[in-house]
């Protein structure tokens, strides 16, 4: 599984959706790794964000 789609899949889990995530490879040589771009969000999706990366931070 690709990282973006964990990522989307965890998010998902936690009743998060980030609108505009994609994957993109700045290096000609696509065997270096890739950056998962996580696009925008608005402030109520960002909160929620930090809420769920609080509680799990706390286990």
């Amino acid at each position: 599984m690709y990282a973006r789609d964990a990522l989307a899949v965890a998010l998902r889990r936690a009743g998060i959706q980030l609108p505009a995530m994609d994957v993109r490879t700045p290096w000609a040589d696509e065997a270096r790794y890739a950056l998962v771009h996580l696009g925008i969000c608005s402030a109520p999706v960002a909160h929620a964000l930090a809420a769920v990366i609080t509680r799990g931070a706390s286990r």
